[in-house]
Order: structure tokens, then C-alpha cells, then sequence
């Protein structure tokens, strides 16, 4: 007979078959040149014409949402003559074409408009043609009215050029292998800011008709993609590094926090100056954080458009810092705008550099553990995907499938370990070098190694070879054996991974350093570049600890079984905090008591946070209740970093302890962000005290009703129907009161607690009223609402988003809800059914899970009986939303 555990396992198994639920991850969309969206290699396009200089002038209707613009194009034919020119442009509803030279006619395709001239333009020659049109845009210019549900005082627009959207908004020859100089002129209400590329050439008031004119002029050439227009009713806040005029400016509710996200940015500036060796390349250095951004952060020529969920209040202490996204915008404006890939195979010279001066920086300001954490984090990420896509593809449907690991965190690290190759003052001269030669330019990877091989007098091919045009890295089988009476210590490498022809077998020169027990040590080199193989190094003495790679210089997967002693001294080592944070690594499978203590001492005592929480970590997994105790007598953590991890940790463990632990840190608990983390643990038990506690904080008011939106997320762990009426009235009156990404949680979250009622009319009719929200995250939200309440009935409304031709997001999250409809009509049991014995089970669960609690307190110290993680007690832990969480631009999602 199958025990209650065992039974709710079973039930939960077949339940999670029959009804799939799945995040959804959304990369940016776009429309591309030529053989964009469809399979096959992808190219540069050619360039017949050298655009010089690109000048948009347009005028936003506010409350129409559209837009009327003259847009003028300079151009000079590079080779040949040409008798037409055809430009990007989609959804534009041209009014009239007019050219410097006669014009046989224009026609207007879906994709490109096209101007055929009576005579070819002479190779040479200096043309233009001025385009004067209306729009609506679908994607590249975004408004943020108040009847879109935004607030009145913080009505704005804002742009997105990356990669393919500009075309949306103005005609131009939109791919990053051409560059020109570019204006933007705007017209707005008069209590409004604009704010574009390069330097205000002028700015004025019509006395008339109220109307602001700002003109913005980007006298260095950069590419299409980073052409940007803000506008809106926007808070500033102002400096200066050296003579370059610094701003930040934010939704004007929204001023009180402009400080403290902006309070790096001279830094960071004087920090890239001194370690790239060339000087910030443009006029200004504006930062805008706006309403609902797509993704972190877009760094525009000389503008650098933010989300505003980069900004923070004090009360948070250290877990959030928008420091890491401003250096790596900040960053971009030498490596992606300065300097820029030709094609998007190459995008990882824009991300990857961006990326690595974050973590230089990280390091400057913090000190160098803080850029070896960001290298450690990055590079476990990295050797546990499976992707075997090299970081220079050209196998790609959308660009956008390059902006992802292999462009950012596996280039960083290209990057690093050529720094570490070279040496740092060679790897300084060979970037400042790179940016030099190619300043204002394009680049592809060639252009680097071609530098870097220059330079060094070294051969780099291998190197680019392996890391950046094949796919993975090194996976390496460390072995160490001491000979006792030879005094020779034995390093046995095998490369394990499987080589074909994606992947090769690697040469990595590399280090091993011998630790001895006083205090001396010992640096050899290795080169790897067999399948297996042996080496010797005579000693003076056996070493108390053997690390390979040191210096970290190497991204490879590497398992290195050490004795134990080993371990424990390398745990000790204050000096070293990869070799602590590898040593947590490994000891985090073994359960005996001597290591959990190790571990607490760590997580109370070591000198840097990063150790501190990974030891956290590592007392999570281990999972026992002696793992369960020091996590709990470790809850007075200074650092809130730590804190917020230990507190997190502890609610991995399903028993009545956690539980308390949780009650009490919402009691006691000042940092919201930790607060928040404390309820959404709570989601796994019921009980009238903790439906207390979310019905006081689903009410509650906060920054961004953050708590209530913690309290939601609760409620869909809960997984009570009884929740419904209050989640739904939160929805009916607060509505206007969430973010975008508040709104759409709480939607979600309704429909999914709603699958199981009989009667779920309401709720579908509450869900469909959100489809046709003007805020592209509430309508994709409706529609994963609708696919999570599975009800069949809503598939007619939902099929109408399928065919979306613009946002692939949307289209996207239509066909998953539809499919998810439809797979709920041949659903062979009654769900209501199934639910009611579900939750007999957890009680049974939750009974027995407390008595097994108890039983083991009981217990003595050397009991074998061990409390480990099952369905129930999974956790609902988030990541550090700080200096330490991977904020840049790539995608975050506005929903």
C-alpha cells in the first residue's frame, strides 16, 4: 500500500503530465533584413550607398498614440551609380517622397520602401531624399499615456533601435554596418523634456501654440540602431565628469530615487577612462530611466535608456545597486557604440566587453573577490548549458537568438582569460589599440585577434578557434597523488567532454599552484592539450593544498577530487576566494556533522558576502536537520545579502521551524526585499496565520506595491481556492495602483487558481477584458491568464493573437495558451475531483512531514534519519535582485 508521501508524489505526477505549466521566457523580437526569420546562414547586407547624415523630424500625438515625421536621408552612391534605393521601413503611411535628384516614382512594400530615380546617381555624387509620413508604431516608439493606465504626470515616449525596430518609427537603412551623423528635431507640449543623441543644438517655446522644439545633433557617426528619442514629463538630476555634462532623468513621480541609481556614474566614467586608455567619445552621457522598458537597459550613442525598475530606496540597504547595469551601459559607449560588430554573429564584441568592464569595475569599487564572484557565478552558468552553438553564428532565424549567454557572460569570459594570456598592461595596449584603429568603425571577431596578435608577437588562432568559432569549453578530470618517496606530486588531466566537429580538444596553458603547511607556496605551468595526461613536479614537501588554475584563468568545467584535509585548509584560505567558493562547491555533497559546522563557521565568519551565501547555499542543499539548525542559528547576519540568502535557505526546508523562521521575520524584518522573501516561503503551508499575513500585505502599500505583489505570488503557491474572492477585488480596485509587471502576476496568478473551479465564467470574462490592454505586458499577461485557467472556452479570443505579425512575444504566448486549452478538453479525469484528494494528501503530507520533524528532534545526535527536500517543500527562493543579479540589457521582460 502506497504511504500518503507517496501517493501525493504520484498524484502530482500525473497531475503535472495532464496540466503542464511552464515559464515563460521572452527574448527581444525583431523583424529583420532579407532572410531575417527565416533558416540559413545570415550576412551583412551590402551597402551601394554611404548614408551620411539621417535627420528626423517629428511631432507625437500624445493622445493618439501616432506619430507625424519628415524624415531626410544624405547619401553619396560608394561604387557604382544606382537608380534606386530601397530603405527599411514598416507600417508607415507615406504622404510624400521628394529627392535632390528627379524621381521615377516610390512604392511602399511591407518590409522596405523603395525610390527608383530617372537617372542612375553618379558614384560620388551627394544625394538625398526627404520622406514625409504618419504612424502608429508597433514596436521602436513606445508611449506611456495616462490612458493607457499610466499616471498623467508621467506621460512619455521612448525608443528601441536594437535590433530591427527603428524601421518602425523612420525609414533608414536599418543594420549595424552602416554609420552616419544624425538629427533628431521634436515637437512637444511645453512642460516637457526631449532628450536625444549628442548636444541640444537648440531649444524653444513657440509663444503661440505652446508648442517645445528641441533639437538634438549626433555630430560623430554612429548606427541606426542607436538613434533614440525620449519625451515626456521627466525629474533630472545633473553632474559633470570633467567636462562631459552627466544627467539622469526619471518619471517624474519617481524623482525622490534618481540618486541613488545614478551615484556611480562618475565613477564608473573615470574608472573605463583610466583602464581603457582612451576617453569618453561623445558630446554627453544621459541615462532615462522609463515606464515598462523591454529589457535592463539600452545603451544609445550618448543616451542610455534604463528600466525604471532599476530604481531603489534606501530601505533595501545593499540588495539592490544599479551599479552593475550602469557600468554596463556605461560601458557600451566604447564597445557597441564607439566601436561596433558589423553583423549580429558578431555581437559578443559588443555584450561580452560591456559585460567584462562591469566586472573590472565591480572590482575597482569593491575590491577584486567582488570580480572573481561575477567570474565564478558566470562560469557555473556557463559549463552547465548544453547549447553547442559557438559564440560566433551565423545559424541563426532572429538576431536575437545571438543576445544571449554566448554573447554576454562566455564573452566576458573570452575576454578575461585573454587577459590573463597576456598579461594586464598587454591586454590594456591591445584594446586601447583595438579601439583606436577602428574608432567609428565596424568590427568583426578577425579585427581583434589580428591586434591582439600584432601586439603580442603570439599566435591567437587557436585560442579564437576554440573559444569563439567552436562551440563549449574544456571538461576537465583533475587527479592529485602524492609520491612519498620520490617527494613528487602527480597531476593526472583528462579532457571528458566529447569532440566532433562542433566541439574540439583543447590546448589551455594553465597553472597549478602547491600550498605548503608553512604558509609557502609553489606556482607550475601546465599545457593541456591531450585527451589524457600526466604530470610531475618534485617538491621540497607534501602540500597541504593543490589548486589548479589559480589565477581562474581558464573557463572549463573541472572536477578535482581533493581529500578532505585538502578541502577544510582550502576553506580556510582567507586569501583565496575561488579556492573557498570551490571547496563550498564540493563539500556540499557530504552530510556529516563536521562539515555542517565547517560551513556555519563560513557562513558567520568568513571575511567576504559572497562565501558567506554560498555556504548559506550549501547548508540548503545538504539538507539535513543538523544542516536545517545552523542555518537557524545563523539568521543575524549584518550584510542583508546574507541575510536575505539565509532566510531564503531556510525556507527551502519544509517543517514547523521554517515556518516559525519565516513568521518571524515578517515580524521583525525592516528591508522589504527580505520581507517579501520571507512570504513567498510561506507559500508551501496553510493556516490561519499566514492567511493573516497575506491578506495584510495584499492589501498593503509599498515601493511599487512590491509586498503586495510578493503576497500574490503567495497566494498562487497556496494554491487555496478560498483566495479568489480577495485576489480577484485586489485586481478589481488596486489595479491602477501595480506596475505592469505587478498587474500582470496577479492575472496570471487568478487563472491559474481558478483552473480547477466548475464555474469559471467569471473569471474567464474578467481575463478576457485585459486582451485588449494598451500595455503589451497586461495583454500577454490575459493571455497566459486564459491558457493557465485552461477553460476551452477562450480559445476563439485568444486565436485572434496568433497570427500577430509584429510582437512574436505575443503571438508566442497566444499559441502556448491556445494549446493549453485545447489539451484541456481531452483531460480524462475530473480535475475537481482530483484536487479535492490532492488536498487531503498535503494535509496527510503535512502531518506527516511534522511528525518526522518531531521524531528527529528527538533523535540523537549520531541518528541516521534525515528531512530531505520533496514536492512540497520546493522553494520559492529568487535571486539577489542587487549588484550581484545579472542586469543588463538583455531581456526583462516588461510583463
Amino acid at each position: 500500500m502506497m504511504t500518503a508521501t507517496a501517493r501525493l508524489s504520484a498524484l502530482l505526477l500525473a497531475i503535472l503530465s495532464m496540466v503542464a505549466v511552464g515559464a515563460r521566457a521572452e527574448w527581444r523580437d525583431d523583424m529583420g533584413r532579407g532572410a531575417e526569420g527565416e533558416e540559413g546562414r545570415k550576412y551583412a547586407p551590402d551597402r551601394l550607398i554611404d548614408v551620411t547624415l539621417l535627420r528626423i523630424d517629428v511631432t507625437p500625438d500624445f493622445d493618439r498614440r501616432e506619430i507625424r515625421a519628415t524624415t531626410t536621408i544624405h547619401f553619396t552612391p560608394i561604387a557604382h551609380a544606382v537608380r534606386e534605393i530601397a530603405l527599411d521601413a514598416v507600417d508607415l503611411t507615406v504622404l510624400s517622397v521628394l529627392a535632390s535628384h528627379e524621381m521615377e516614382g516610390h512604392t511602399v512594400g511591407e518590409e522596405q520602401i523603395t525610390i527608383t530615380f530617372v537617372e542612375p546617381i553618379p558614384a560620388g555624387a551627394e544625394a538625398s531624399v526627404e520622406l514625409e509620413y504618419t504612424a502608429a508604431p508597433q514596436k521602436g516608439l513606445y508611449f506611456r499615456t495616462a490612458d493607457m493606465g499610466y499616471r498623467e504626470e508621467d506621460t512619455q515616449l521612448w525608443t528601441q533601435g536594437e535590433t530591427y525596430e527603428g524601421r518602425h518609427w523612420f525609414p533608414s537603412f536599418d543594420y549595424p554596418n552602416e554609420r552616419f551623423q544624425s538629427e533628431v528635431i521634436c515637437h512637444v507640449p511645453a512642460d516637457m523634456t526631449v532628450v536625444s543623441n549628442g548636444r541640444l543644438v537648440a531649444e524653444s517655446v513657440d509663444a503661440t501654440t505652446g508648442v517645445k522644439t528641441a533639437h538634438w545633433r549626433q555630430d560623430k557617426p554612429h548606427v541606426n540602431y542607436l538613434i533614440a528619442l525620449v519625451a515626456g514629463r521627466l525629474a533630472k538630476v545633473e553632474a559633470t565628469h570633467r567636462d562631459i555634462p552627466l544627467a539622469f532623468y526619471t518619471p517624474a513621480s519617481q524623482r525622490e530615487y534618481a540618486a541613488n541609481s545614478f551615484r556611480d556614474t562618475a565613477d564608473i566614467m573615470q574608472f573605463f577612462e583610466d583602464e581603457i586608455g582612451v576617453p569618453y567619445p561623445w558630446d554627453k552621457y544621459d541615462q532615462v530611466a522609463v515606464l515598462d522598458f523591454h529589457y535592463g537597459g539600452m545603451e544609445n550613442t550618448s543616451l542610455t535608456v534604463l528600466t525604471d525598475g532599476t530604481l531603489f530606496g534606501d530601505a533595501t540597504e545593499n540588495l539592490r545597486d544599479s551599479r552593475g547595469l550602469v557600468a554596463h551601459e556605461l560601458a557600451h559607449q566604447w564597445f557597441g557604440d564607439y566601436v561596433t560588430c558589423k553583423d549580429w554573429s558578431h555581437v559578443w564584441l559588443n555584450e561580452g566587453f560591456a559585460t567584462y568592464y562591469d566586472w573590472l569595475h565591480a572590482g575597482h569599487k569593491h575590491g577584486d573577490d567582488e570580480k572573481l564572484l561575477r567570474l565564478y557565478n558566470a562560469a557555473r552558468g556557463i559549463v552547465g548549458n548544453d547549447d553547442r552553438r559557438p559564440i560566433v553564428s551565423r545559424d541563426y532565424r532572429s538576431a536575437m537568438e545571438q543576445f544571449g549567454y554566448r554573447a554576454y557572460p562566455k564573452g566576458a569570459w573570452v575576454l578575461h582569460m585573454l587577459r590573463t594570456r597576456l598579461g594586464e598592461d598587454l591586454y590594456r595596449l591591445c584594446v586601447k589599440t583595438y579601439l583606436e584603429r577602428h574608432a567609428l568603425g565596424s568590427v568583426v571577431t578577425e579585427d581583434l585577434n589580428a591586434i591582439v596578435e600584432e601586439l603580442s608577437g603570439r599566435s591567437f588562432d587557436r585560442f579564437f578557434d576554440q573559444y569563439v568559432y567552436h562551440a563549449r569549453h574544456p571538461e576537465l578530470d583533475v587527479s592529485y597523488s602524492w609520491d612519498e618517496a620520490d617527494d613528487l606530486a602527480k597531476i593526472t588531466v583528462k579532457q571528458t567532454h566529447a569532440v566532433d566537429d562542433d566541439v574540439v580538444l583543447f590546448h589551455v596553458p594553465t597553472k597549478v599552484r602547491f600550498d605548503f603547511e608553512d604558509g609557502a607556496a609553489e606556482e607550475r605551468d601546465l599545457f593541456v592539450d591531450e585527451e589524457e595526461e600526466d604530470f610531475y613536479f618534485p617538491l621540497a614537501a607534501q602540500p597541504a593544498v593543490v589548486r589548479f588554475d589559480p589565477e581562474f584563468g581558464v573557463l572549463a568545467k573541472v572536477s578535482f577530487d581533493k581529500p578532505e584535509a585538502m578541502l577544510r585548509a582550502q576553506l580556510e584560505d582567507t586569501s583565496d576566494v575561488i579556492g573557498r567558493l570551490r571547496a563550498i562547491d564540493e563539500m556540499k555533497s557530504k552530510d556529516d556533522l563536521d562539515t555542517i559546522e565547517r560551513l556555519q563557521a563560513v557562513l558567520n565568519g568568513d571575511p567576504f558576502h559572497g562565501v558567506r551565501s554560498a555556504a548559506s547555499k550549501a547548508l540548503r542543499e545538504i539538507h539535513t536537520p543538523d544542516a536545517f539548525e545552523a542555518l537557524r542559528d545563523s539568521l543575524d547576519q549584518a550584510d542583508a545579502r546574507v541575510r536575505k540568502q539565509v532566510v531564503s535557505d531556510i525556507g527551502g526546508f519544509y517543517r514547523a521551524g521554517s515556518k516559525d523562521v519565516a513568521l518571524r521575520a515578517m515580524a521583525s524584518e525592516a528591508n522589504p526585499d527580505i520581507v517579501a522573501s520571507a512570504l513567498r516561503s510561506l507559500g508551501k503551508y496553510g493556516g490561519d496565520d499566514v492567511r493573516a499575513l497575506v491578506m495584510e500585505h495584499l492589501a498593503s502599500e509599498s515601493y511599487r506595491n512590491e509586498l503586495a505583489v510578493a503576497a500574490v505570488r503567495t497566494i498562487r503557491a497556496l494554491d487555496d481556492p478560498t483566495y479568489l474572492g480577495p485576489l480577484r477585488e485586489t485586481l478589481e480596485t488596486r489595479a491602477d495602483e501595480l506596475t505592469t509587471r505587478g498587474l500582470g502576476t496577479g492575472l496570471r496568478a487568478l487563472g491559474y487558481l481558478a483552473r480547477h473551479e466548475d464555474d469559471r465564467e467569471g473569471v474567464r470574462t474578467f481575463l478576457a477584458g485585459y486582451l485588449g490592454d494598451a500595455r503589451r505586458g497586461v495583454r500577454i499577461a490575459a493571455i497566459d491568464a486564459l491558457g493557465e485557467l485552461r477553460d476551452p472556452r477562450a480559445v476563439a479570443a485568444v486565436q485572434t493573437f496568433v497570427g500577430d505579425r509584429i510582437d512574436d512575444g505575443v503571438r508566442r504566448a497566444a499559441e502556448k495558451a491556445v494549446k493549453a486549452m485545447r489539451d484541456a478538453k481531452s483531460v480524462p479525469v475530473e480535475l475537481s475531483d482530483v484536487r479535492a484528494e490532492l488536498s487531503e494528501l498535503k494535509e496527510q503530507h503535512e502531518e506527516l512531514a511534522q511528525e518526522l520533524a518531531d521524531l528527529q528532534e528527538r533523535l540523537d545526535a549520531g541518528g541516521e534519519a534525515e528531512d530531505r527536500p520533496d514536492a512540497e517543500g520546493a522553494s520559492d527562493s529568487e535571486d539577489l535582485n542587487g549588484d550581484d543579479a545579472d542586469a543588463t540589457d538583455a531581456p526583462s521582460e516588461e510583463d
